[in-house]
């Protein structure tokens, strides 16, 4: 298998029978405590709650093409109703075991793309942890900036309390 960026073909919306190939990694992310401020006692279905996004927002998979492995999901859709709807938000994880091989960046263009197809103005990430560099790095590289950290907002598993990043990304 190839270490570099993922086909896009190989990302499509999920579908219920994905998710019990999304959630013990979905489970595994939630329980490091570094990255999402999910319930620890997050339970597969309240976790297909929070996962499982339905129209106008979507879900997405990563698969290898050839093992039909989930390598990592998103979700996207606006980032709030009404007259806040203009505006696009995600989230992304991505399988430990697929780190470091393109999945996330893949999927963030595949955000991004989407995101501009629909007609979205821009996208804002609400909460992306500030000790999560490889993120902000990605992000960053994107094309997001960091708009405002607000202080010791999220309760890090390993670093104790630490900030959220809300970044913004213009799309026209």
């Amino acid at each position: 298998m190839s270490h570099g960026a993922r086909a896009p073909e190989a990302i499509r919306t999920a579908t219920d029978d994905d998710w019990p190939r999304i959630w013990p990694f979905f489970r595994e992310v939630v329980l490091a405590g570094e990255t999402y401020a999910y319930p620890l006692d997050v339970t597969e279905e309240t976790g297909r709650a929070l996962w499982m996004q339905r129209p106008p927002a979507r879900t997405v998979v990563l698969e290898d093409e050839g093992t039909g492995e989930v390598l990592g999901s998103a979700t996207m859709g606006p980032n709030r109703p009404g007259r806040g709807s203009h505006v696009g938000a995600a989230s992304f994880m991505v399988a430990p075991s697929a780190r470091g091989r393109g999945v996330g960046r893949a999927l963030g263009e595949h955000v991004v793309a989407w995101h501009r197809e629909q007609g979205f103005r821009s996208i804002q990430f609400n909460a992306v942890v500030e000790t999560n560099t490889a993120a902000v790095r990605l992000w960053q590289s994107l094309g997001f900036t960091i708009v405002g950290t607000v202080p010791e907002a999220f309760d890090s598993a390993s670093h104790g309390l630490v900030g959220l990043h809300v970044m913004h990304l213009p799309l026209r």
